[in-house]
């Protein structure tokens, strides 16, 4: 394992590039599916919480097992560029062929690429920049991603208005090619494999330990701590992830002005928040976790409430901006209290495969039962079963979840 960690700008700016344009890509279509479909193609909310768990389950199921792939190969970079072609493919598909099974086969398809990106990124990042970096970078990398998502939700509010709804799939396989070409670009031989996968660059190899220690899995998963902070998780995607979908398909309703344009509001305006978000919270969380996270998870099911207190477009677009506050924290500090928690284990990534499999269970519940819940009790009803559940939540991360930062950080340049 490298003593010193010194990347070059070249493969750092690479980086950067690299989450601009995984923006979109990252998620797939994410909510312009729930919009294309109902206004497009009239699906009923039910059919449409089918097809946005169907990515969902496929993520769950391939997020555990592609942790461990991650932890074990030094080809991350290629996983990346694989994970972007099997999206492509399954927008390109869902935009040429709409019917109901080629779009649940090709969800399944960006659902598995899904599982490959968090994790491969995180680990590049932490490879080449170590612990004592990762909060600022981490918060560097969600900043750019989300200005990425601010430029894919611009041209795909201009791509949906005037030209047609599916050229939004062709945008986000664009994307891809362009995320393929910028992870090639970082430098190979300045990833620390070993440290990418959660070894201690502080700890000095002995005969007895040695950074190379990898834990099993039974005895990663008996800490309590990384258990109560994965329920948690669990319980803010169930509720955070059918809200914005929901929001979609009201606005598609009974408007003169195409739903995707007011789509590309509700993206542009939280991701515009999600920027400085992130990037502040890459800053503050050199010194504490807990407190900033709290912030996160509160704002959650005030938003839910609001959402059923009135159906103006603009007003619903502005609710956006609590989205982008809770956004862009859970983005930068999911990554750095996992790091936290493994140090020294060996198993960053695995870990980081089983948090994104409890996001993924999260989230597929949510759009599944939330697309019945509102076809039999309508909007409101759905909306404040959401908000009941993101305070429990906060009930659970308040009072189960510890601090995880240690007081070691040590100034460094900004990486």
């Amino acid at each position: 394992m490298q003593t010193k960690l010194r990347p070059s700008k070249k493969s750092l700016r690479s980086l950067d590039y690299l989450n601009l344009f995984l923006a979109d890509v990252r998620d797939g279509v994410g909510p312009y599916l729930s919009v294309y479909l109902k206004a497009s193609h009239n699906w009923n909310p039910a059919q449409i919480g089918i097809a946005m768990s169907a990515s969902t389950i496929a993520t769950v199921i391939a997020q555990t097992p592609v942790g461990g792939l991650i932890d074990r190969l030094r080809q991350k970079r290629l996983l990346i560029v694989l994970a972007a072609i099997l999206v492509s493919l399954g927008c390109i598909g869902i935009a040429l062929f709409p019917a109901f099974p080629v779009v649940i086969a090709s969800q399944v398809l960006i659902g598995v690429a899904a599982a490959v990106f968090p994790p491969a990124i995180a680990a590049i990042t932490l490879g080449l920049v170590g612990h004592n970096r990762l909060d600022r970078r981490v918060g560097r990398n969600e900043s750019f991603n989300h200005a990425g998502n601010v430029i894919a939700a611009v041209l795909a509010g201009l791509i949906g208005q005037f030209v047609a709804r599916k050229g939004i799939f062709f945008l986000v396989a664009g994307m891809a090619i362009g995320s393929g070409i910028c992870v090639k670009s970082i430098r190979e031989r300045e990833i620390d494999h070993e440290l990418a996968r959660g070894a201690d660059e502080n700890e000095t190899p002995t005969p007895e330990k040695s950074p190379h220690k990898v834990e099993g899995i039974f005895q990663l998963l008996s800490d309590r701590n990384l258990l109560f902070f994965m329920s948690a998780v669990v319980l803010f995607h169930f509720a955070n992830a059918a809200m914005l979908p929901l929001v979609g398909q009201r606005l598609a309703q009974g408007k003169s002005v195409d739903p995707t344009v007011y789509m590309s509001a509700c993206v542009i305006v939280a991701q515009l928040v999600m920027i400085p978000s992130a990037n502040i919270t890459g800053w503050l969380a050199t010194t504490a976790r807990k407190p900033i996270f709290l912030v996160g998870f509160g704002v959650l099911p005030i938003r839910g409430v609001l959402y059923t207190l009135n159906n103006n477009p603009y007003f619903l677009v502005s609710v956006q901006i609590l989205d982008g506050i809770a956004g862009g924290i859970f983005g930068v500090l999911s990554v750095l209290m996992i790091a936290d928690l493994t140090k020294g284990t060996g198993r960053f990534n695995v870990t980081q495969g089983l948090l994104n499999t409890a996001i993924g269970i999260g989230a597929g519940l949510s759009n599944f039962l939330a697309g019945f819940v509102v076809q039999k009790a309508g909007y409101n009803t759905g909306f404040l079963m959401l908000a009941a559940i993101a305070l429990v939540a906060l009930a659970v991360f308040w009072f189960l979840v510890p601090e995880t930062k240690v007081n070691s950080y040590m100034p460094s340049e900004v990486v």
